[in-house]
């Protein structure tokens, strides 16, 4: 359970620095720090529970494309994040696709910072 809440920050950080850098994404400022940990949390059940499923209808295009494919999928998780979560809005699919690399590269050095000790929790 830990392992979830620390990587489900990791993901609130990732769209909060996406709320800096990338045009056409942004988080209503009413309760912006509230909205980024939901943003989180919901990220990391829809990658758990979405994204598998969605992998698995879209490995045709996966497979023709050679993995490119898998950027359009992020995107449409990144999407379907700020469709669930009120205050996160996201203006177009260039927005989405800057966004979910921006996440991703967050997440990675995230991981790598932590390592494997609390990727089994």
């Amino acid at each position: 359970m830990i392992g979830f809440l620390l990587r489900a920050l990791i993901s609130a950080a990732g769209f909060w620095l996406a709320t800096q850098w990338v045009p056409g994404i942004h988080i209503d400022s009413s309760n912006a720090a509230g909205t980024l940990l939901i943003a989180g949390l919901v990220m990391g059940v829809v990658n758990a529970i979405v994204k598998p499923i969605a992998f698995v209808l879209t490995l045709p295009f996966t497979i023709v494309t050679l993995g490119l494919f898998l950027f359009v999928l992020n995107a449409a998780m990144v999407a379907l994040v700020a469709w669930l979560v009120p205050g996160l809005h996201i203006a177009d699919f260039k927005a989405a696709l800057l966004t979910a690399i921006t996440v991703w590269v967050v997440s990675w050095v995230g991981y790598a910072l932590i390592g494997n000790k609390v990727r089994g929790s």
